[in-house]
């Protein structure tokens, strides 16, 4: 998995469950898409869960302009009651500054729409929210076999499983996704010379007492498959906590947990520096983009992330400092992304 089901809290309400956050070069601009709410948690569960999103919750894509790690832009989405019909109203407004990371502030609007139908505003913006298929893919015996592996300081066991006999356990599975297509020239205006801006996704929940609870956080991939499978409330705290503290909160303990595993498949001279170069390429958890650039999600570097990066190869063979596969490619997904807005497969 990349974030689905990854932690307690956002088990209890999978319309809070943040599955991946993907950032990439649209066909006018930067494209940013959450996915939440999987098909797969009635499974999982072993219960039904609620259609669409939270209409109690907000949902937003963060952006930092200058590299500090905290968000000086949020795009937060929220959402009406289901209809009888099956649909919610949206609602987008825009923070910048210290607003952006106050859950309170008011914002400034930017659309109003509905699930199912995009949402253009005079300047270029377009939003989409819906239900889509899941363009993911994960390999089960292979996520826990590497999951044992980093909690354990050991190589993977994969017993008799082979490249060849991989599944997607993803395949023919629905989310709900997000998805906001932001003009270049909008975000280019808050940018450095660099034109380099990092991400993140974040799920709240408004709380009784009248204020907000951070449910979900994700900005790369893989991150709780790789350290929280087996450490659940490892997993709470990630999902609670904020990037400009994730060096100084988990780096040695992430690095540590890399050395001993790159120790076990011998792949490096010095496992606890290439420990210690993985937690530098992790933390803070965001995800660097450059705008208006081809989005490569990669071993030997990290740029957004498109809708076909194949991002368990990417993480495991950097957890590892070996060439891994899992089998699986984006041929496995029962329908594909599509290179016109909103992008994001249909739900098959």
């Amino acid at each position: 998995m990349s974030h689905h089901l990854d932690s307690p809290a956002a088990r209890q309400d999978v319309r809070l469950d943040i599955s991946d956050l993907y950032l990439f070069r649209g066909e006018r601009g930067t494209v940013f898409v959450m996915n939440v709410n999987h098909s797969i948690a009635t499974a999982a569960t072993g219960h039904e869960v609620p259609t669409g999103y939270h209409h109690e919750a907000q949902y937003e894509f963060k952006i930092d302009t200058n590299g500090n790690a905290v968000e000086d832009l949020s795009y937060r989405f929220t959402f009406g009651e289901l209809d009888q019909a099956g649909n919610q109203t949206v609602r987008l407004v825009r923070l910048t500054g210290a607003d952006a990371a106050n859950p309170h502030a008011p914002g400034t609007l930017l659309a109003e729409g509905s699930t199912g139908r995009a949402t253009e505003t005079t300047d270029g913006l377009r939003l989409w929210v819906g239900k889509a298929g899941d363009p993911f893919w994960i390999e089960p015996d292979v996520l826990h076999a590497i999951g044992h592996a980093l909690t354990d300081g050991t190589r993977a066991d994969f017993g008799t499983w082979t490249p060849a006999q991989a599944t997607n356990l993803f395949a023919g599975h629905t989310v709900y996704t997000i998805v906001l297509e932001i003009p270049d020239e909008q975000l280019l205006a808050a940018t450095g010379p660099d034109n380099r801006i990092d991400a993140w996704a974040v799920t709240n929940l408004a709380t009784d007492a009248g204020g907000w609870r951070q449910i979900n956080r994700a900005g790369h991939p893989m991150i709780h498959p790789l350290l929280t499978q087996y450490n659940e409330q490892l997993g709470d705290q990630l999902n609670a906590t904020l990037p400009a503290d994730d060096t100084a909160t988990y780096g040695k303990a992430v690095a540590a947990a890399v050395a001993r595993v790159v120790a076990a498949y011998g792949t490096a001279q010095d496992p606890e520096a290439y420990g210690e170069t993985v937690a530098a390429r992790l933390f803070p958890d965001v995800l660097p983009y450059t705008i208006g650039t081809p989005a490569v999600y990669g071993f030997t570097g990290f740029n957004g992330r498109s809708l076909i990066d194949n991002a368990p190869d990417v993480m495991f063979s950097l957890a590892t400092n070996s060439a891994f596969t899992i089998g699986l490619t984006k041929d496995s997904v029962t329908t594909k992304p599509a290179s016109h807005f909103p992008y994001v497969p249909e739900a098959a």
